[in-house]
């Protein structure tokens, strides 16, 4: 079983609650029937119930009956929900006007639905702007406890199966972060292991990521990630983690021994923490495409919810996938409040 089918195998029967703000778009309302027949999750689609239950029956559509149909204009409970909006966000300027309307937009009412405890989690994207996605969930939503770094993470499966385990490896942070401090590179390998227990089922070895091992060369930037790997320690002293790491170190077992010897990561890596988004976006890539390698992702980590944004030009798939992944995320037991 490839790993996708094990990701969509753990979240059925899960019964998590997951909001699609884009309901009444082609490609998420067939993705929702998809989810619905395999049991992935317990849906909330946001938009009008009529378009919504019109184009199920034009699509032949069978299963669209058993989510649960929110209109977010005629929504009976849309004052609540401004009124928790408006308690949130009146320090910043909002006022009870601008909450109503903002009550009104499907994007935002997903988040407020996942805050008021109605929903576990979010997929959108498909129809919308990635800030446009991610505002609401800063907004509303924000971080996970110790936690101040949102960050995207990728699971790569690589045809060598030599590296990581069984050729799969999760690297982080490709998506959100273009400079991260000290701090922010220990909370992304933090977020990034636990990525990688709930979705990819396996156990982290982090290895964060350099053009120096252990001292080999003497610059700031190396020593950045030797000061978060020691930080990352200290706020999670369980977590298997070392660095300064060069990547050949951080996967060749035979590099690794050589390189660093006394490594308990060196060349065992599953996990790869980049040093900033841009050798971390390259890399990604990179092994997507010279090593014919599948890329899922990105996934979001650090936000108090699971909320996962997808690209535009996604497939009915991506979606059905995406929401599996975000169901897995919803199960992992930092989200258990």
């Amino acid at each position: 079983m490839d790993l996708i089918n094990k990701i969509r195998a753990s979240a059925k029967g899960s019964n998590k609650r997951i909001v699609l703000p884009e309901a009444t778009e082609e490609r998420t309302l067939r993705a929702a029937d998809v989810i619905l027949e395999e049991n992935l999750a317990v849906l909330i689609l946001l938009g009008n119930e009529e378009e919504i239950k019109d184009n199920a029956t034009r699509w032949n559509l069978k299963h669209i009956a058993k989510a649960t149909i929110i209109d977010p204009i005629n929504n009976p409970e849309k004052q609540c929900y401004a009124e928790m909006l408006f308690e949130l966000r009146k320090h910043k300027g909002l006022a009870m006007e601008q909450a109503m309307k903002l009550a009104e937009n499907p994007l935002y009412l997903a988040a407020l639905l996942i805050k008021a405890g109605k929903a576990d989690g979010e997929v959108a994207g498909a129809n919308n702007a990635t800030g446009d996605v991610l505002r609401p969930a800063f907004q509303i939503i924000k971080t996970l406890p110790g936690i101040s770094a949102v960050s995207g993470a990728f699971i790569m499966v690589v045809p060598d199966k030599q590296y990581g385990d069984e050729g799969i490896m999760v690297f982080a942070d490709c998506a959100v972060n273009p400079d991260p401090s000290v701090k922010e590179l220990a909370e992304i390998a933090i977020a990034t292991a636990q990525t990688t227990r709930s979705i990819a089922g396996l156990e982290p070895r982090v290895a964060m990521l350099s053009f120096s091992t252990k001292g080999s060369a003497k610059h700031e930037k190396a020593q950045k990630m030797i000061d978060a790997t020691t930080l990352a320690k200290t706020l999670n002293p369980d977590l298997l983690i070392d660095g300064e790491l060069q990547a050949d170190a951080a996967i060749v077992e035979a590099i690794g021994r050589t390189k660093s010897p006394d490594s308990t990561i060196a060349g065992k890596a599953n996990v790869l923490v980049f040093p900033s988004l841009e050798t971390g976006n390259i890399a990604y890539k990179l092994v997507q495409r010279l090593a014919n390698a599948e890329a899922i992702g990105p996934v979001l980590q650090g936000l108090a919810a699971p909320i996962n944004d997808l690209s535009r030009g996604c497939s009915v798939e991506d979606i059905v996938n995406l929401v599996a992944i975000t169901v897995n995320q919803a199960k992992n037991e930092v989200y258990q409040h």
